[in-house]
């Protein structure tokens, strides 16, 4: 049996989420070709249900400038408040043309971001409680260690906000509003966007996930 000095072990570096995160994650954005299948910012198809929309937004670092080597994922229900997964139980169906799960990076121009998707729709809560229709999203970054999880609320779902355990989680109301996209119209397309802010004024509220 090894008996191991743990005195004379030290920590390994940390790992980031880049410079080389999208030639592992996206290697197509970086013009490379290697997989039968790319993940996308694509999570609808031509007969998925629901309310079509885009989600955009950018990554400032703390001094405010935008990130453009950001990888961003989310994850979110149906319009019918179904996830398509055998970890959800509910009684319903969920949606067979819609993915639920995308991935994307930022333009290396301009640091912004988007997603084709549906609104989604309300879903159930611990101890019987509903949630708002949200997009749970995470952000891997240079500088980054681990992912930085939020979720994306919706400024025309006022009631259902109001009701969500999360954001009343929050103590102090006006960091609530860093969570929750606002909804426009752009060349007849429903855009809601939604800017993350890693640090400093205005920070977006991070989840312990």
């Amino acid at each position: 049996m090894n008996h191991w000095n743990f005195q004379q072990l030290h920590e390994t570096p940390s790992q980031t989420g880049g410079p080389y995160v999208h030639i592992g994650l996206l290697p197509h954005q970086a013009e490379i070709e290697c997989f039968e299948h790319n993940y996308d910012n694509q999570l609808v198809q031509d007969n998925t249900q629901g309310e079509r929309i885009r989600l955009e937004g950018q990554v400032f670092d703390g001094l405010g400038l935008p990130l453009r080597d950001v990888l961003i994922e989310i994850w979110q229900a149906d319009a019918n408040g179904v996830y398509p997964s055998a970890a959800d139980t509910q009684d319903k169906k969920a949606d067979p043309n819609f993915f639920g799960w995308g991935r994307t990076g930022a333009d290396f121009e301009t640091g912004f971001w988007s997603f084709n998707t549906i609104k989604p729709g309300a879903v159930p809560g611990r101890k019987g409680s509903t949630q708002a229709p949200h997009i749970a999203l995470v952000v891997f970054a240079r500088g980054i260690n681990i992912g930085l999880h939020t979720r994306v609320y919706f400024d025309d779902e006022q009631d259902a906000n109001a009701q969500d355990p999360l954001l009343n989680g929050i103590e102090w109301a006006p960091r609530r509003q860093t969570m929750i996209a606002k909804r426009k119209e752009k060349d007849g397309e429903v855009v809601y966007h939604f800017d993350i802010r890693i640090q400093g004024e205005n920070e977006t509220v991070f989840l312990d996930i």
